[in-house]
């Protein structure tokens, strides 16, 4: 576990609302093909998964799911079917973790006890994240983002 604190970072996105499951798979390979058709992913490329929403306590067909691609300029972007908005600043305890379903459902139910006993506890302020930075998914490998206090 790292702490670090994640700067204000623009996005472009697409959004799910539902409940959370296999369609969130099928979002996040329909953008990436997306990606692809518009030249917009390459090897330093970072692909974003943001689940904006506690399914204990939002109803499930409420549930928000963004997929989104780091952007450097938001101006750069005049596609009419993409979303562009900005992640706020703020402090994670970041997870790397093998890129497996089973491996980040595992490492997932091991992070808050491992958070808590570090003294932060979890800031429901700021969103989750999933990180697939190209270069780590080529290593099997992403990162987990817990927002933190």
């Amino acid at each position: 576990m790292n702490i670090k604190i994640i700067p204000e970072t623009k996005i472009i996105y697409r959004r799910r609302i539902g409940a959370y499951g296999m369609e969130n798979k099928n979002l996040m390979e329909d953008f990436k093909r997306w990606l692809k058709n518009n030249e917009l992913l390459n090897n330093e490329s970072i692909i974003l998964a943001i689940p904006r929403d506690n399914p204990q306590t939002t109803n499930p067909e409420n549930c928000r799911y963004d997929v989104a691609l780091i952007v450097d300029s938001l101006d750069t972007i005049q596609q009419l079917d993409i979303k562009k908005g900005v992640l706020k600043s703020s402090k994670y305890a970041i997870f790397s973790v093998i890129h497996t379903e089973q491996a980040i459902i595992q490492a997932m139910q091991n992070m808050l006890p491992e958070i808590e006993s570090k003294g932060y506890s979890f800031d429901t302020q700021h969103p989750m994240i999933e990180r697939y930075a190209v270069k780590m998914v080529e290593n099997n490998l992403c990162e987990i983002c817990i927002p933190i206090l």
